[in-house]
């Protein structure tokens, strides 16, 4: 087999990993949170989507930086065994798939948990104030701008500070794993 022909097959193999985790977890937090949001109060239901939101755009942020970070910056890090600086290389070396699960399963995962919250605010909104069922137009299209702007916002964080950002979360993952692996 050709590397051509690995390459293709680890890329295959990627694919539907990415594609039954996404599913999984979208089954899961989806029934969790539609479940749970549909008994709280309209307060409580808009602090988790604010919270959906702020996690969708922190993991962008962090999609971002491991794709724009400088590897070199951390060899000589790992060359002192600064603690992190292995597993942010880590990180570095495997960007595209990094950025895959930050960006798009987990941001993409919590777009579609928000709009789905967003409707049943919408929902309750309607039920409890006797609004107009328009609403939902509006809060939906409130909730897109704050992803959309707070991801523009997280793009420009996560280019500047995509150091600083890569070791901290280098630093956070080699509390769960051994660096010296």
């Amino acid at each position: 087999m050709t590397n051509k022909e690995k390459s293709s097959k680890s890329h295959l193999k990627w694919t539907i990993q990415v594609f039954i985790t996404t599913f999984l977890l979208s089954i899961i937090i989806s029934y969790i949170s539609t479940n749970g949001v549909s008994k709280l109060n309209t307060v409580s239901a808009i602090i988790i989507l604010l919270a959906v939101i702020m996690i969708g755009i922190v993991f962008d942020i962090i999609g971002v930086a491991v794709t724009v970070a400088n590897e070199e910056e951390f060899h000589a890090k790992a060359t002192k065994k600064a603690f992190g600086a292995k597993m942010s290389l880590k990180l570095i070396k495997n960007a595209s798939k990094v950025a895959n699960i930050c960006a798009d399963v987990i941001g993409d995962i919590c777009g579609v948990l928000s709009g789905a919250i967003s409707t049943m605010i919408s929902l309750k909104v309607t039920q409890n104030l006797g609004m107009p069922e328009n609403i939902q137009f509006l809060v939906s299209a409130v909730v897109a701008a704050m992803t959309v702007g707070g991801k523009a916002i997280g793009k420009e964080i996560g280019n500047r500070n995509s150091t600083k950002i890569v070791y901290a979360i280098g630093k956070i993952l080699s509390n769960f794993k051994d660096e010296n692996k």
